[in-house]
């Protein structure tokens, strides 16, 4: 359910483990000059790389699939599907894909704008007649499919009541459910990720199909490209794993942002059908000028997006593979379950890789990078350089970090000073922000928590202030793409409405599906923060900074995906709540 984000995060989530890794076997030798279209070398050194990666990141299961133009060059399946009954993993095997299903929405929702059945362009209510939302920014522009699929419609990024639960209600309940929650942006303010967005747009696909969705992607789609063992579902009855064991199962209510059951065999099918101009066969599921659209950067005139660029379902990025043009992708994380999906449209190339495991999102997204590498170098003879040259570009100017609150895509990051250095904590991890030219800062590991060193992951990274529409927002820069981070938060001028609703909370309404292990509200350094815990997510806390605007509401600070939604707060009796997201959260001390 959650997009491919920078490197610098998941460098986070996955510090300890690449501190420790090491592998004995060596790697495969290449040789000088990779003969043109033989694909031996790619799949004896992917498959090096995948055994290494498994073994370091205890992946149960793993299959993947390289693509050029209408040939399957190479499929294949590691390790286990079922590990208790010892089915190997296949081509073939399934997969919860998450989020790739919002290209399977997308694609749709173009289809029937071909079909003149959905204008992208008007308002989503005009095919949604229901929907409605509060907003504060009165000369809005409306919420439309168009924005909704680069995800710039300013929805919330989820309604997280129900949307996990073992009781799900069926996911057009939801046009209802948001009735009564507020947008948190204007539309094509600021990229911010909404699984919310995409359900409500698959809402409107099965409203003006009159089929229920499932059906509608199944006629439209999967039976035309030959893609047999896929479809949508809250509960396939499939095997996902932490550790090596079995992990709890969680359901997914919305379906058409997260929903879909496939295999990377069939996702190849839908990626030849890309690479020919969406013909299959003799039928042309959808026009080559539609596609075209959908990989046309949507966003090129909001600012904070600074070179971040999103088409219609599609994340692009021109900076990660030179000489290869926009690589197009989307990839998909549901706990135990994680994909990627990568593609070169200009080169027609491809790769697609899912895993059954909840240690393994760093894994399918390294594995399918290499992939789109070799593919290339493969076909073309275009070599990758050994180290991309950082220059960040896309902020005209950067100034010095200070000390504070910084809201990030990670979360809450708490930079001070000590010993008249920099160091930024972010979830246990500690980093000396180290000064270099022009106002940009480098990165370095806290070994232990007490010694700065050099770490290759994070030694392109370099970190920056600058003020964009009159925000102070932190950037980052890796390679040769600088995007947005986060942004600096100020104490707030409200202080006294949270003051009594400090505390420790418990869930009234406990349908959520994932439940906390601790909710709590805290007052530091003049800061509301807001912090939680899960079970099924051990040693990470999550905290965001809390902006009261009123006597009864407050938004959740920052920039991007889950921020500026809003907080409500009421009594009960004697009793404080607060409620978001339809959870109602209630003050226990």
């Amino acid at each position: 359910m959650f997009p491919r984000i920078l490197a610098f995060p998941l460098l986070v989530f996955s510090l300890a483990a690449l501190l420790l890794a090491a592998c004995s076997t060596p790697t495969p030798v290449k040789p000088v000059n990779l003969p043109r279209e033989n694909y031996a070398y790619a799949k004896r050194y992917l498959t090096w790389l995948i055994e290494k990666e498994m073994a370091d990141n205890k992946v149960t299961g793993l299959s993947i699939a390289l693509v050029d133009d209408q040939k399957l060059v190479w499929s294949s399946g590691f390790g286990y599907s079922d590990l208790e009954n010892k089915v190997p993993a296949t081509p073939h095997t399934a997969y919860r894909m998450g989020s790739i299903a919002k290209l399977m929405t997308a694609t749709a929702t173009m289809q029937m704008a071909e079909r003149g059945q959905m204008d992208i362009d008007q308002p989503l209510s005009r095919y949604l007649p229901e929907f409605s939302i509060k907003s504060r920014f009165h000369s809005a522009e409306p919420i439309t499919p168009r924005n909704i699929m680069s995800h710039h419609s300013g929805l919330p990024a989820n309604f997280l009541k129900g949307m996990l639960s073992k009781n799900s209600k069926y996911f057009t309940t939801l046009v209802n459910d948001v009735q009564g929650e507020y947008v948190a942006y204007p539309p094509n303010f600021v990229f911010a990720y909404s699984n919310l967005g995409m359900t409500l747009l698959g809402a409107a696909i099965e409203r003006t199909s009159s089929h229920d969705y499932n059906h509608h992607i199944q006629q439209s789609l999967f039976e035309p490209l030959g893609m047999r063992n896929s479809y949508f579902s809250s509960q396939p009855q499939l095997k996902g794993y932490s550790d090596g064991k079995v992990s709890e199962f969680l359901p997914l209510r919305d379906l058409p942002s997260g929903g879909l059951v496939s295999n990377v065999d069939d996702l190849s099918s839908f990626m030849k059908m890309v690479f020919a101009g969406g013909r299959i066969g003799n039928q042309q599921l959808i026009k080559p000028e539609t596609l075209a659209e959908m990989f046309r950067p949507q966003n090129d005139q909001v600012p904070l997006d600074i070179n971040k660029r999103i088409g219609l379902g599609w994340m692009l990025d021109s900076s990660e593979i030179e000489g290869g043009g926009v690589v197009a992708s989307h990839g998909g994380s549901l706990l135990n379950f994680h994909s990627e999906l990568r593609i070169l449209p200009e080169h027609k190339l491809g790769v697609v890789v899912a895993a059954n495991s909840a240690s393994a999102h760093g894994v399918v997204n390294k594995i399918a990078a290499e992939a789109l590498k070799l593919l290339l170098e493969t076909k073309t003879g275009i070599v990758q350089p050994e180290k991309h040259k950082a220059s960040a570009s896309g902020v005209v100017t950067a100034d010095a970090i200070n000390t504070g609150y910084f809201d990030t895509v990670v979360g809450l990051i708490k930079v001070g000073s000590q010993f008249g250095n920099l160091k930024a904590e972010l979830m246990g991890y500690s980093f000396l922000l180290a000064p270099q030219s022009d106002g940009w800062f480098g990165v370095k590991y806290y070994l232990l928590g007490l010694f700065p060193i050099s770490f290759s992951p994070l030694d392109d990274i370099r970190l920056a202030m600058t003020r964009i529409g009159g925000r102070d927002v932190l950037v980052g820069s890796m390679g040769n793409e600088t995007t947005l981070l986060g942004e600096k938060l100020q104490p707030s001028s409200a202080r006294e409405v949270l003051i009594d609703y400090v505390g420790n909370y418990e869930l009234v309404n406990q349908d959520m599906g994932v439940t906390p292990t601790s909710l709590a509200l805290h007052y530091e350094d003049g800061m509301y923060i807001a912090e939680c815990t899960f079970a099924q997510l051990p040693n990470i806390v999550f905290r965001v900074g809390i902006n009261p605007i009123s006597d009864t509401e407050a938004l959740i600070s920052g920039l991007g995906s889950s921020r500026g939604e809003t907080v409500r707060l009421y009594k009960d009796k004697t009793e404080k709540h607060m409620l978001f997201s339809g959870l109602d959260m209630r003050k226990i001390n």
